[in-house]
């Protein structure tokens, strides 16, 4: 028997959750998307589908989970910390999943 026909297979990318950060070329917000974006592929890897980079202008900054804002600057204040943005998207996500360090820094203060 092979052993990679033991392996799981993988949903296709499709099938799985997409997440959309729209960032500002005027304002020169794209290292600060694309990090946002590494971060979320990181820790979710084998869960989301794609994260897309969209330019925009404005001022704009926001983050869609399936076509839903789950951030957006102006709204929610300035624009998210790591953890929060990772609690967001797993919320959507899987609301029962454990982020480990970030989840127990939480719950410390």
């Amino acid at each position: 028997m092979d052993e990679a026909s033991d392996a799981p297979t993988p949903s296709p990318p499709s099938a799985r959750p997409r997440v959309a950060i729209t960032y500002c070329t005027q304002c020169q917000w794209l290292l600060r998307a694309a990090w946002m974006a590494q971060e979320l592929l990181s820790t979710f890897r084998d869960d989301l589908g794609e994260v897309a980079l969209r330019p925009a202008t404005g001022g704009a900054f926001s983050i869609e989970f399936e076509g839903e804002t789950i951030w957006e600057r102006v709204r929610d204040g300035g624009f998210p910390d790591v953890k929060a943005l990772k609690q967001r998207v797993r919320d959507r996500l899987d609301p029962g999943r454990d982020l480990g360090h970030v989840d127990r820094a939480a719950h410390r203060s």
